[in-house]
């Protein structure tokens, strides 16, 4: 590209980086209402611990469902219309939800379990498909430390969202939770169809990545131009992404876990009020974030830019924090918010490498959307197991047994990210 070009270049990445950021943030923004209001909803309607698990649960498995779904619109549509389409109906949806609570109605926590399961869906089109356009505008050896940089929208999504729910749940009411975040996500869906472009060719311009196969202009105009809807998916990308999905299912378990039932705890366990506990909770998502930009720029800085040697060292760390919140985290709520937030850092840098550097490494320019989705949505089943079953323990056995599983999971997980990172070293990747 020459001088011009470049500056151009620049400036359309630059904003489809804030619009694709902006978007996540904003998914993340109405996505963790529910669980900041979880206790206040318990009380609202009479619910014990495994009933209010439910309304979740149908949500986890309308997102696992929809990241599949989402991955084969990948490769008929522009993921841009995909990403509008699913922003307007979580707003939607999560609209409904606050009219649903001030409804009051004997049957209002059926129809929330309904459209929790359309938000569910909604909800799916937002990681493939912004992972798609971040691909479509990035290099490999540069993904790793950009997308940590952009990796940020849904840890400061999550710390936002559950912050402005604590505060409208304190200042308006149960209902405004949901009502503030969608108009939240609103906002950020008008910018995104104002800035948003699919790829450099939407507006002239190319951007080449010599460590990625470029695709065949001639094979691109024998199909009509539709070059995605050609490509055959080969048995080794497969074989790949779906390993790496497996992996992600222990990552997605532990972070749902705690993501779902920290504000909960902190304030039945420790005797905080919601807001509090609302706040406390984003210890996670604060340090988490830090985690996230370490591993970015850490797997960019090894030779080939390599992410599995890093996400097997941070999963040891992970593992090693995990089982001191078993030992000694429920002993005092500054202990717990510590290590919760030691919990965040270790796991959110794999965390992200798998679900976004990695990915985009194995489905290219062509086929990130259907890397991302498969990946996510094999790793979404996690979210899904974890919430009934920690209900079940918790109202059970107690929260002890809580941890002790999260310890067995991120074991499993260790031992998987090793094998991972073996089997790289031994292929050079």
């Amino acid at each position: 590209m020459n001088i011009d070009n470049t500056e151009l270049f620049r400036r359309y990445r630059l904003q489809l980086f804030v619009a694709t950021w902006l978007s996540y943030f904003g998914f993340y923004v109405v996505r963790k209402v529910y669980a900041v209001v979880k206790l206040p909803l318990k009380e609202h309607f009479g619910l014990d611990d495994l009933q209010i698990a439910w309304p979740w649960t149908v949500y986890l498995v309308t997102y696992m469902l929809g990241q599949f779904l989402a991955a084969g619109l990948g490769r008929r549509f522009e993921s841009r219309r995909i990403l509008m389409v699913g922003m307007l109906v979580a707003a939607a949806a999560n609209f409904s939800l606050g009219l649903l609570v001030d409804a009051e109605a004997s049957r209002a926590f059926l129809w929330m379990c309904v459209t929790m399961g359309i938000f569910g869906f909604a909800q799916a089109t937002g990681w493939p498909h912004n992972v798609a356009l971040f691909a479509n505008w990035t290099r490999k050896a540069e993904r790793g430390t950009l997308f940590a940089i952009w990796g940020t929208c849904y840890q400061f999504g999550a710390v936002f969202g559950k912050g402005l729910a604590g505060f409208l749940l304190g200042w308006l009411g149960l209902a405004w939770s949901f009502y503030g975040s969608s108009l939240v996500l609103l906002a950020f869906t008008v910018y995104f169809v104002l800035r948003a472009r699919e790829r450099p060719e939407s507006v002239g311009l190319t951007l080449l990545d010599e460590s990625e196969p470029q695709p065949d202009p001639a094979a691109a105009k024998a199909e009509g131009g539709d070059a995605a809807r050609a490509d055959a998916l080969p048995r080794a990308f497969l074989v790949s992404v779906v390993a790496m999905g497996l992996i992600y299912f222990g990552f997605k378990f532990l972070r749902y876990a705690l993501d779902s039932w920290s504000a909960l705890i902190l304030g039945e366990h420790f005797g905080l009020s919601a807001t509090f506990a609302a706040y406390w909770s984003t210890a996670f998502d604060w340090v988490g974030f830090l985690g996230v930009i370490v591993a970015g720029y850490w797997s960019d800085r090894l030779p080939g830019a390599r992410r599995t040697p890093v996400i097997f060292w941070m999963t040891c760390g992970c593992l090693l924090a995990v089982t001191a919140m078993w030992m000694v985290g429920l002993s005092s709520p500054v202990l717990f918010v510590a290590l919760l937030g030691l919990i965040g850092f270790m796991a959110m840098g794999p965390d992200s490498l798998l679900a976004g550097p990695s990915a985009m490494d194995a489905g290219g320019r062509r086929q990130a959307a259907v890397a991302a989705g498969v990946i996510n949505g094999l790793g979404s089943i996690g979210p899904i197991v974890q919430e009934p079953v920690i209900g079940w323990l918790k109202k059970t056995q107690g929260l002890d047994s809580v941890f002790l599983l999260l310890v067995v999971i991120v074991f499993l997980t260790t031992v998987a990210t090793g094998l991972l990172a073996r089997s790289g070293r031994r292929k050079g990747k």
